[in-house]
């Protein structure tokens, strides 16, 4: 698929975003002064469209440096915005690198029950096994049978192995087992599924300690990444959510799925300006194509529906 055919999809999956985006500049920024007041309109509608405070300020501060007191439009005010958009991303954009050398490669992937976890395991599965990688995937969530079972589908369908215990299985000895296995078997790339259950945050978090601390038995190094999937339809709740995984386990990435549902995309913005953390994927559709390798860039100009 050419990258064109992704940014097409990328625009469409972020319109909901882009059009309020869109649409309260061209209310702002129709024939009128840089003025104090219409920076002000500009702050608001950026916080109002979840990109944050900071991310607000920048572009606010930018404008105010570049064009205070001229004439400017809302396509002017598009392209500042997304330069500086740009610039918070660009750190943030970090591919997942796979070691072939560890023979597994274990990611372990956590998030609330709902996010997306199992089917971005899937879809990143079929990537990796494309790009000539052996998976195998961890059906680590062994209180919902039907993360489970969508997880089997999924190993159907990319033909990757599943391990998989019986119902309320211990996670973290299933883990350990997997891990034994993918380990003897030379195995590239180990996915383990998690638990979701943030309503309980005390046993959620004693679990996923101890599914780390047990694999770290066979190999201290692992986890080698800890992904931290999240359904951008949320907004704001984001944050919470990766500020309280963070103290969980060491998260070193995050998936952003469900873009194309939200005009809440910028919050992307806010989590990066906050965080810190690497983006290494992001989601606009049900597709297996529809997960892709996160490129400031691209959601910069499509997140204010530049071409």
């Amino acid at each position: 698929m050419s990258g064109q055919g992704w940014f097409g999809r990328l625009k469409s999956g972020l319109s909901k975003t882009s059009t309020k985006v869109t649409q309260g500049l061209v209310g702002i920024f129709t024939k009128r002064h840089l003025d104090d007041e219409a920076l002000e309109e500009l702050e608001e509608l950026l916080i109002a469209a979840d990109l944050g405070l900071p991310m607000a300020a920048r572009v606010a501060g930018a404008l105010r440096r570049q064009r205070f007191g001229q004439d400017v439009d809302s396509e002017e005010i598009k392209a500042v915005l997304a330069e500086e958009v740009a610039l918070v991303l660009d750190p943030v954009a970090k591919p997942l690198v796979i070691n072939p050398a560890l023979k597994p490669h274990v990611i372990l992937v956590v998030g609330v029950n709902g996010a997306g976890k199992t089917t971005t395991i899937g879809k990143m599965a079929q990537f990796y096994k494309d790009s000539g990688l052996s998976v195998t995937l961890v059906a680590g969530d062994t209180f919902r049978a039907a993360a489970v079972e969508q997880l089997k589908v999924w190993g159907e369908r990319t033909g990757c192995p599943v391990v998989a215990g019986a119902d309320n299985a211990d996670s973290a000895g299933l883990a350990y087992d997997a891990l034994s296995k993918a380990k003897a078997d030379g195995t590239d790339l180990l996915f383990i599924d998690t638990a979701g259950r943030l309503q309980n945050k005390t046993d959620l978090m004693a679990e996923l300690q101890k599914v780390i601390r047990v694999l770290r038995k066979l190999d201290p190094d692992t986890p080698h990444d800890v992904l931290l999937v999240l359904d951008a339809t949320v907004g704001q709740n984001a944050h919470s959510q990766v500020a309280i995984f963070s103290e969980m386990v060491q998260v070193s990435g995050l998936v952003l799925t469900k873009l194309d549902g939200t005009a809440r995309g910028g919050v992307l913005v806010a989590l990066a300006e906050r965080f810190g953390l690497p983006v290494h994927a992001i989601g606009v559709g049900e597709g297996v194509g529809d997960l892709r390798p996160f490129d400031a860039k691209e959601f910069s100009r499509s997140l204010v529906g530049l071409e």
